[in-house]
């Protein structure tokens, strides 16, 4: 008889790589590498963290799941899938080991979902327990928050974590049922994001709340999808969204749809920075007639040519909120415009690359320099 021997924590966790592909945990998702192989490796992501750039571990306290989400990997029932359970101890001394190997630095941590969220959710919270109490672990740490977790369960990962992903998935009640039939939008995904909140609100926990949707599998439009991420920028404290473009997933109900174009989920990136670091509204983008963004085109782009063409921004007396609207100028951008006009000294296009505009071109349509367009020659450098 050949007796196997079980593997170890290390072993484990390599098993769980495919986790990679299919969650986002830094502030770069697009940089972040897939899942190629069960290899130790393709669970070390070099995440973009407020901390800076960092070699993060991302894995699972179990990719056995009782859910049958109609898209995930993990569903109950998915033959296909490697089942794989590690305990809260085994998972922290082996962050350990690798953190002390210089191998990591950070964590973010998920879970299928076995005998509830409440129980899960435990042994995603005692594993950072360990990690941060007994190895003395002060870095990056990103939790995932269980569907039907515990509003003092999510109260002590905020204590414990830098980010805690709460995942609506889909941006409305009905295009969740068809995502993920055994979950409610309000009350186990919404409120949770409410709850962390009125978390921060209260303890003034450090955590940031991000949330994540799967695009494009279920009709979902993005309007709904930025609509409800407006929302919950101006109300509930979202740090950011994550916009997963739909793969389908073979043995899983979804297999046959269509995969998203990338190129969707880049447009709702850029329209959401808009939405969250502009203070743009939801209103003021521009949608096809399907409400989606137009793909062959930037969205800030969009708008300016519909708006700006015909009425430029002149650089010398726009004020910050203005220049914001120009394709090219960012919030760095116009701080330097602001200055250096101070200092008389944009006086010609080529003087936004002096101040560090890396493609003055890009708002050459759309700016005057003391009521004048620029020369021509100057878009072309």
């Amino acid at each position: 008889m050949n007796i196997q021997a079980a593997p170890d924590p290390i072993q484990k966790i390599a098993l769980m790589a495919e986790n990679a592909a299919f969650e986002s945990a830094g502030d770069a998702p697009q940089h972040e590498r897939p899942y190629q192989s069960r290899s130790l490796a393709d669970c070390i992501t070099n995440v973009s963290t407020p901390k800076g750039k960092k070699p993060v571990l991302k894995s699972m306290i179990t990719t056995a799941c009782e859910k049958n989400c109609f898209y995930c990997p993990f569903r109950a029932g998915r033959s296909k899938t490697k089942r794989v359970t590690i305990t809260p101890d085994q998972m922290a001394k082996a962050f350990d080991d690798l953190q002390r190997a210089k191998i990591a630095d950070g964590i973010f941590l998920s879970s299928g979902i076995i005998k509830g969220g409440t129980t899960t959710q435990d042994k995603i919270i005692d594993t950072i327990e360990i990690i941060r109490r007994k190895y003395g672990y002060r870095g990056y740490v990103h939790l995932k928050v269980m569907p039907g977790s515990e509003y003092d369960q999510l109260a002590r990962a905020m204590q414990l974590a830098d980010r805690v992903s709460i995942n609506l998935e889909a941006p409305t009640q009905e295009r969740l049922h068809a995502l993920a039939p055994k979950k409610d939008f309000a009350a186990d995904l919404l409120q949770r994001i409410q709850w962390a909140h009125e978390i921060k609100q209260k303890t003034g926990a450090r955590a940031s709340i991000v949330t994540q949707f799967v695009v494009g599998a279920v009709g979902d439009t993005d309007l709904e999808l930025l609509s409800v991420t407006e929302k919950l920028h101006r109300q509930m404290s979202l740090a950011r969204a994550y916009f997963s473009a739909f793969s389908p997933v073979i043995q899983t109900p979804l297999e046959n749809v269509m995969a998203t174009l990338p190129e969707r989920e880049r447009r709702l990136y850029q329209a959401s920075f808009l939405v969250r670091d502009y203070n743009w509204s939801v209103e003021e983008l521009n949608f096809t007639g399907t409400g989606n963004l137009p793909l062959d085109v930037d969205p800030k782009k969009a708008w300016a040519d519909a708006n700006l063409t015909n009425n430029p921004v002149d650089l010398r007396t726009a004020e910050r909120a203005q220049l914001l609207r120009v394709p090219g100028i960012g919030p760095k951008g116009a701080e330097a415009i602001l200055k250096a006009r101070m200092q008389g000294k944009i006086t010609e296009l080529v003087d936004l690359r002096k101040i560090g505009i890396a493609a003055p071109e890009n708002a050459a349509p759309y700016v005057l320099i003391g009521g004048k367009r620029p020369p021509m020659q100057e878009r072309l450098f």
